[in-house]
């Protein structure tokens, strides 16, 4: 058989944070050491789709660093047929004991690099087998090829993610890239009334962008923007006359949210609705502490809480913003993310019960 071109395991660690960037789902099991070691031991052997090579997960427990360096085709295909078998004695010190194998196998392999297409399984092994069973997708496999220079690999990586990861996850990914580049033009808003302004670049403003032009459409009948901050307290936007008519008292010290949306709702209906908005691209969600100081202003304006909303907007679900500031989330407050605009998380507490259990039969 031909084995791909050798490649040592600190390469492939490199390119897995290329190949999968932020935004990928389940990104930790993909680009983590243990996933590292599955696709190197499969490069190594040559268990790549077409070639009927497969791997066990023994196969990557029993891998050792000076395994790792034996790089002629004569020792990968020796490992390849010996490591397999009962009481094979691995070179060196092994990389993980033999008890790692399953959490190797549930977590890498199929939370992680089968979820995102780029490991293939075989499917004619009945689930108690243990025979080898894995091998990469062949596109997938070409990435490791040690002759791409770091601009070549970028693009193929970006050709691959287009042809095998799933629309949401190509959606995180560009959204991700979006929030983490920096340029001097600032990122460019277009509001509801057909404004644009510009706002400094950085992961703030694009999920800021995000809740503006698609948030805002998506949840609003008729969406209008009040208010629109910076970190710093930068103005960006504010609609004075506005306020005014909603009597409604915003200064820059009243430490106001980042955005404060309003629906002014159907024609000829009584359904006007305040909506404070959170951005976070790294801490400073709606905390009960928060909601109560933000109602403070809305009722010091005249409007009953029930025409109050909350929403905290994030830029993914998986991203580390959330799963950091989850536990903080006010009750009866909305979680809105940019990669899933078309969803939003409503945290509900004991008084909503009966209501939402119906929501959930109808």
């Amino acid at each position: 058989m031909i084995l791909p071109p050798f490649v040592t395991i600190n390469t492939v660690r490199e390119r897995l944070q290329t190949i999968f960037p932020e935004g990928t789902p389940q990104r930790t099991y993909c680009v983590c050491d243990a996933a590292a070691a599955a696709v190197f031991t499969m490069l190594y052997v040559g268990a790549i789709q077409g070639a009927n090579v497969w791997v066990a997960p023994k196969q990557i427990v029993r891998m050792s660093d000076e395994q790792a360096l034996r790089s002629s085709d004569e020792s990968r295909l020796a490992y390849a047929a010996n490591s397999v078998k009962p009481g094979f004695l691995p070179i060196g010190k092994v990389w993980y004991q033999e008890n790692s194998r399953e959490q190797i196998r549930d977590e890498s392999i199929r939370q992680g690099l089968i979820v995102n297409n780029a490991v293939v399984e075989r499917k004619d092994l009945p689930t108690t087998s243990s025979l080898p069973r894995y091998s990469l997708q062949a596109e997938f496999a070409a990435l490791f090829d040690p002759s791409l220079s770091a601009d070549s690999l970028e693009k193929a990586s970006l050709s691959w993610q287009g042809k095998h990861l799933s629309a949401t996850a190509r959606a995180r990914t560009l959204l991700a890239r979006k929030g983490a580049a920096t340029t001097e033009e600032g990122v460019l808003v277009t509001f509801p009334n057909g404004e644009t302004r510009r706002m400094a670049p950085g992961p703030s403003s694009y999920i800021s962008k995000a809740v503006i032009e698609d948030f805002a459409k998506r949840f609003l009948a008729q969406p209008a923007v009040l208010w629109v901050s910076e970190s710093g307290a930068k103005i960006v936007a504010r609609d004075d006359e506005l306020a005014k008519k909603l009597n409604l008292k915003i200064t820059a010290d009243r430490n106001l949210p980042d955005i404060i949306l309003v629906d002014l709702g159907k024609s000829g209906r009584d359904d006007f609705l305040l909506v404070f908005v959170e951005v976070v691209a790294t801490d400073g969600p709606i905390t009960a502490e928060r909601k109560e100081a933000l109602l403070g202003i809305a009722t010091e304006a005249g409007f009953p809480a029930e025409r109050v909303s909350f929403v905290t907007a994030y830029v993914d679900r998986r991203h580390p913003s959330f799963k950091k500031t989850v536990p903080e989330l006010a009750w009866k407050t909305f979680a809105w993310f940019a990669t899933e605009p078309t969803q939003i998380l409503a945290l509900y507490d004991e008084s909503d019960q009966s209501r939402l259990l119906r929501d959930l039969v109808r």
